[in-house]
């Protein structure tokens, strides 16, 4: 049976309204073949506290199950194969991120190195307008963010729980791949994008950065904090698409 929103034209998301062979919202951008609305859940405040103070999961716990792990309803077994790949070579590639050491810039001269170049130059452009200091800064958070655009994206547009657990992947690569810039402040040694080193321009992002804030001589500790942050969101990546792909397998067996 059709469902209302369907019937009625209307975005099942905003409610605008929608031409019938429309595949994707004009006003909110949703792809209506892959939206699915949130699971039900109690609303009535009185309760929602009764339930809590009984001993069941508080309300912000089950919200975030239901936009993290419950909204992911796929069961094609054709999916849970493709989705496993993705996430044995996920794994492996991100354990030898994790075992080797920040000095060496392994995730520097990785391929998924050139594909955060551009949103890391892409940054600096965006950022200009709010001073040098954001113009500067903006370049390692440009490559950062464009991952975390992807898992909103994810999350919220199409409901794809899974797809935002790769995107939490790659957020924490880009922060691994940051560390060995920031680690680099004072020595300056990293051949950067025009073929040379920091020592034969007048520095790169991260020396001028930390010299604006007069915290050059903490730029190991922050770059292990960086890389140790990356580690910490690429460990729970894995834990999160570990957890959807054993429920996608519970799913395609019945």
């Amino acid at each position: 049976m059709e469902s209302i929103e369907t019937q009625t034209g209307l975005c099942p998301k905003c409610q605008a309204d929608r031409s019938g062979d429309a595949t994707e919202c004009v006003r909110c951008g949703i792809i209506f073949a892959k939206y699915r609305p949130l699971p039900v859940r109690l609303s009535h405040t009185g309760a929602s506290a009764r339930d809590e103070s009984a001993g069941s999961a508080p309300t912000w716990w089950v919200t975030a199950k239901q936009w993290l792990i419950e909204t992911d309803t796929t069961s094609d077994s054709l999916a849970f194969y493709g989705r496993a790949a993705v996430f044995l070579g996920l794994l492996r590639w991100g354990f030898a991120f994790i075992v080797t050491p920040l000095e060496t810039n392994y995730t520097g001269e990785s391929f998924l190195h050139l594909i955060n170049l551009p949103f890391h130059e892409a940054g600096h452009l965006i950022f200009s307008p709010f001073g040098r200091f954001m113009m500067i800064l903006g370049g390692s958070l440009g490559q950062v963010l464009m991952p975390l655009i992807c898992l909103g994206a994810f999350l919220i547009q199409t409901r794809d729980p899974f797809g935002a657990s790769v995107a939490l992947w790659w957020t924490a690569e880009s922060l691994m791949d940051v560390a060995p810039y920031i680690n680099d402040a004072r020595d300056m040694e990293l051949i950067l994008l025009g073929g040379v080193t920091g020592k034969e321009t007048d520095g790169h992002d991260w020396n001028n950065l930390l010299t604006m804030l007069g915290w050059l001589e903490w730029d190991n500790r922050l770059a292990h904090a960086t890389y140790n942050l990356g580690i910490l969101l690429m460990l729970a990546s894995f834990a999160w698409g570990g957890w959807l792909l054993i429920r996608h397998y519970d799913r395609s067996r019945h």
